[in-house]
C-alpha cells in the first residue's frame, strides 16, 4: 500500500528537521548562552608575602643654582655651554663694567691726592705742636705774652681738625674704591659649587634685569627621584625605605636608592603621595634631569596568612568579592582584604578559608546560576 504522495513529502521533511533540531540545541547547550563557562580555578592559600610599593618619578636635582648679576646691566660674555661640568669660584661670564674701570681709576687717583694732602696736614701738624711746646716753655721765662701761646694752640687746633678732614677724605675715597672694585668683581658670573650646566637662559649682548638668572647649575651630587605613590596603596611609606630605581633610558639596569624625604604636601588633585628617593649612579653615567623612572619600595615581610591572586578579585553590587566553586555550582563570597603585594597576591581578612577553589578566570562574566566547565587555561589565552 503506498503513502499519499503529500505525506510522504512531510515525513521527509521531518526527517530532515529533526537532526538539524538537534544539532541546534546540541550547539545551544554546548557553545551557546546556554553553554558551560569555562573558567580557571585557583586553591586559596596560606602563604607570608613581601608587600612593596611601586611609584612613578622625574630625576630631579636637590641643589639648583640660578646665577646672574647682582645689578642691571648687559651681558658681555659667557665663557661656558650646556652641559660644561664647571668648579667652585670658576669664571662663568661678565657683565659689561660699562664706566666701572674708570671710576676705579678715578678713586684711585682721589686716594693719592687724599694721602698728598695727609702727609701735608701731618707735617703742618708736627710744626704747630712743635711750635705750641715752644712758646709755652718761653712763656715760663717771660719771653713771650700769653696772647702769642694762645695764638700758637689755635694754630695747632686748626692743623690737628685739618689732618683730622683730610684722614677722613682719604678714607672715604678707599671706601668708594672698595665699593667700586667690589661692585667691578660683582660683574663676573661665578660658580657656587662644583656642577654642571643644565641651561643658558641669556646670550652675549642681552640686557640683563638684577636677579635674572643667566645660567643654572645642578649639583651632580645632589640628585634625587621626586616620586608618586597612590594614597591608597602608600601606607608604610617612610623614610629610610630601600628602593629599587628602574630609569626609563635604561630598562635592564636597576639602581640602589633609599627614600630620603616623604613630603609633608599630598596632590589633592591626583590623590598621590610625593616622597623624595636619594640615590648613585656609577661615575659618568649621569641621567637627563626630568627622565622619568620607575621606583619600588620594600616592605617588611608578612606573617603568612590567607592569601588570593589578585585576579580573582570580583566586585558585584558594590560588595568586593570572589566566586567560590561548590558541589551545587557557584557562590559569590564577600572577602575583606589586607596588604597586596607586587606579584599580584592579596591578604584576605576575613570570607574564604585555605583550601577552597575560587574562580581565577573566565571567559565571560558569572552569575549565581551559571554552569562552569573548570579547565586548565581560558582558549587564546598565554597561560
Amino acid at each position: 500500500m503506498k503513502l499519499p504522495q503529500v505525506r510522504r513529502r512531510t515525513l521527509a521533511l521531518i526527517a530532515a528537521i529533526i537532526p538539524l533540531l538537534a544539532l541546534f540545541v546540541y550547539v545551544v547547550l554546548r557553545s551557546g548562552p546556554l553553554a558551560p563557562v569555562a573558567v580557571v580555578a585557583t586553591t586559596v592559600q596560606t602563604r607570608a608575602i613581601s608587600p612593596a610599593l611601586f611609584g612613578v618619578g622625574t630625576v630631579e636635582a636637590r641643589y639648583l643654582y640660578k646665577i646672574g648679576p647682582t645689578s642691571a646691566g648687559r651681558l658681555q660674555r659667557l665663557d661656558v655651554e650646556v652641559g660644561d661640568r664647571v668648579s667652585a669660584g670658576q669664571v662663568l661670564g661678565e657683565m659689561d663694567p660699562v664706566d666701572l674701570d674708570d671710576r676705579v681709576r678715578m678713586q684711585e687717583a682721589v686716594i693719592k691726592r687724599g694721602a698728598a694732602a695727609v702727609r701735608e696736614a701731618s707735617a703742618r701738624q708736627t710744626y704747630a705742636r712743635a711750635q705750641e711746646k715752644r712758646y709755652e716753655k718761653l712763656l715760663v721765662t717771660h719771653a713771650v705774652s700769653a696772647e702769642a701761646v694762645a695764638g700758637r694752640q689755635q694754630e695747632r687746633q686748626i692743623a690737628d681738625a685739618v689732618y683730622s678732614a683730610a684722614g677722613e677724605e682719604l678714607s672715604r675715597a678707599r671706601a668708594d674704591r672698595e665699593a667700586a672694585v667690589a661692585q667691578r668683581g660683582n660683574l663676573r658670573l661665578l660658580a657656587p659649587v662644583d656642577g654642571l650646566v643644565v641651561s643658558r637662559d641669556i646670550e652675549p649682548g642681552t640686557t640683563v634685569v638684577a636677579g635674572q638668572a643667566v645660567i643654572e647649575i645642578i649639583d651632580t651630587s645632589s640628585l634625587w627621584i621626586n616620586a608618586r605613590f597612590d594614597q591608597i596603596s602608600a601606607a608604610g611609606l617612610a623614610t629610610g625605605l630601600p628602593a629599587r630605581i628602574t630609569l626609563r633610558s635604561r630598562r635592564d639596569a636597576s639602581f640602589d636608592g633609599q627614600v630620603a624625604r616623604v613630603e609633608p604636601l599630598a596632590d589633592a588633585v591626583t590623590e598621590e603621595t610625593l616622597a623624595k628617593i636619594a640615590f648613585a649612579l656609577p661615575a659618568g653615567s649621569l641621567p637627563p634631569v626630568g627622565e622619568l623612572a620607575e621606583v619600588t619600595l620594600a616592605l617588611p615581610a608578612l606573617p603568612a596568612t590567607t592569601v588570593i591572586p589578585n585576579a580573582a578579585i570580583r566586585r558585584i553590587d558594590g560588595r568586593i568579592g570572589a566566586w567560590l566553586i561548590t558541589d551545587g555550582g557557584l557562590e559569590f563570597r564577600p572577602i575583606r582584604l589586607g596588604v597586596a603585594d607586587l606579584d599580584g597576591n592579596v591578604q584576605v581578612q576575613e570570607g574564604l578559608r585555605p583550601g577552597e577553589r575560587i574562580v581565577l578566570f573566565s571567559e565571560k562574566a558569572l552569575a549565581a546560576r551559571s554552569r562552569i566547565h573548570v579547565v586548565d587555561h581560558l582558549a587564546g589565552s598565554a597561560q
